[in-house]
């Protein structure tokens, strides 16, 4: 069969509708009686549609007419209502109560009854309007997100769900403080992608799961403070702003300072030492920023970095004071933020001591006994001095199923500070902590404490040592066996969690790719 070459080819009925008569006489019958058909049907559905808006339209119009007459005011003879947040609720039943907040979910029965769910930052409330309070223009334009303030009586209902459930707020007299238009129903769906949720991340963070981990990281953060406080430590706060590298320059973030070269610290590890002839212990909690190239589910620019440093330890005192914290603020924070654990990770258990300690060599042999392979296409073991990257090192971590301590990592591993192990000059005195579904979340170490030990580790690393002159120092005026350790906020937060990715445990994520907003 001939095709013709000036029949035009039709694929879609859109195709079609656009045509003109004389084009559509070039088609095959069949087909143009086929398509006039679907035409005529969609024409016939887009008549039925406008008329349904056109009647939805009038029936606003008039209800707003209607609404526009209604008018609510508030009961001065009605008892002066307790201002609360909905966390100080319990106390209250059976009394008018004035509350603020944002309208977290609403559900409309009938036309003179309103159910709204309001959260004010610190719960989520069962509230409910009847009658003329949800009669009014402000009621039947009041869309989620909406700014609002109510009074009414607090009053029990097993139906009420909530912070707390079977708590419901009876309200007699409501107003609109801040609108928000219908679009937000449309900007973030189940389906919405990440880059998607994570432009829109101030309006993500308001939803149930986000924010509760959002006050769930602010009460592990205050955990490791009592921790910290009740342990004798000092709270200190180094620079961020630096002139040095401590981790290597390869991940550094450069600026410039007034017109000399300045840095991001990666750790503020290295000035919280020179406190420690100061005040004792002490630590900090402040950001670290790496510049490195990783995009794994653990991996963030910009992270909190809680350090601490120790004067007249050993390496088995470290190692007791990583285990001591990681336990202690594990089960504080599950008697505090049990309320949040029930939403977010009701599986979580108390952390059991004392942790596995293992060497990195065991580490390496474990590896090769249980095929957990440096390449996994080729089937090639890792061989002692080889870096255990973040997927193996996981794997061997779940497989094992407990907190690992692993450590005495050889010395070219490490970074320059660290102390030699006094049995094995080619190991250091280092550790990291592996937690199961994580991975590492603590890197620590015995720092050289000897001055000429120090100054050939420069040396070795092609360093400039002047820039360092004060960290050197240390060891000059009253030097001391020392160790310190850094812990990662968001990679502790997960583990506690069971959150999977770590940018969901930051309130604006910033890793390589995304510095927006």
């Amino acid at each position: 069969m001939e095709v013709n070459k000036d029949e035009p080819s039709v694929t879609t009925l859109e195709e079609f509708m656009g045509m003109k008569l004389e084009e559509r006489s070039k088609l095959p019958k069949a087909r143009v009686k086929k398509l006039t058909r679907l035409e005529a049907e969609l024409k016939r559905k887009e008549e039925k549609a406008a008329q349904i808006a056109a009647r939805a339209e009038e029936e606003t119009r008039q209800r707003l007419e209607a609404a526009s007459l209604v008018k609510i005011e508030l009961d001065k003879d009605l008892p002066t209502p307790n201002e609360c947040k909905i966390r100080d609720l319990k106390p209250m039943l059976g009394k008018r109560i004035l509350i603020h907040g944002w309208v977290h979910h609403m559900r409309w029965d009938g036309k003179r009854l309103l159910f709204i769910e309001l959260r004010d930052g610190t719960g989520f409330l069962q509230s409910v309007l009847t009658d003329d309070l949800c009669a009014t223009v402000d009621a039947i334009t009041l869309k989620r997100e909406s700014s609002v303030k109510l009074y009414g009586t607090l009053a029990e209902d097993d139906r009420a769900k909530g912070t707390f459930n079977g708590y419901e707020l009876k309200v007699d007299y409501w107003e609109l403080i801040g609108s928000s238009p219908a679009e937000i129903e449309n900007i973030l769906t189940k389906e919405s992608n990440v880059d998607i949720l994570l432009n829109n991340r101030h309006l993500v963070i308001r939803g149930t799961r986000a924010s509760s981990i959002l006050r769930a990281r602010s009460l592990i953060t205050q955990c490791f403070r009592e921790h910290f406080f009740g342990e004798g430590y000092v709270e200190l706060t180094p620079p961020t702003l630096v002139d040095t590298q401590c981790e290597g320059g390869s991940t550094l973030f450069k600026l410039d300072y007034f017109g000399s070269e300045g840095f991001l610290t990666q750790s503020s590890q290295m000035y919280l030492e020179t406190g420690i002839p100061a005040v004792g212990d002490c630590f900090c909690i402040l950001p670290s920023y790496r510049a490195e190239l990783s995009s794994t589910r653990r991996h963030l620019a910009e992270f909190h970095h809680i350090e601490a440093e120790c004067p007249f330890i050993d390496f088995e005192g470290l190692l007791d004071r990583v285990e001591n914290l990681v336990v202690d603020v594990c089960a504080r924070f599950m008697e505090k933020g049990a309320d949040l654990l029930q939403t977010l990770n009701p599986d979580l258990k108390p952390l059991k001591r004392p942790f596995k300690r293992m060497d990195y060599t065991e580490a390496v042999e474990y590896c090769r006994e249980h095929n957990i392979y440096k390449d996994e296409e080729n089937k090639i073991h890792f061989e002692i001095g080889d870096d255990i990257p973040e997927a193996p090192e996981r794997k061997m971590t779940d497989m094992i199923g407990e907190p690992i301590l692993l450590c005495r990592f050889p010395a070219e591993m490490k970074s320059f500070y660290m102390k030699k192990c006094p049995e094995d000059p080619r190991l250091t005195e280092s550790v990291d902590l592996l937690m199961p579904g994580v991975g590492e979340i603590v890197g620590g170490s015995m720092r050289i404490d000897d001055e000429k030990e120090l100054l050939a580790a420069y040396e070795r690393e092609e360093m400039d040592p002047r820039p360092y002159y004060w960290f050197t120092e240390q060891r000059k005026y009253g030097t001391c066996p020392h160790g310190g350790y850094g812990l990662g906020l968001e990679r502790f937060c997960c583990y506690l969690l069971n959150v999977y990715h770590i940018r969901d445990v930051c309130l604006y994520p910033r890793y390589r790719g995304r510095i927006e907003p």
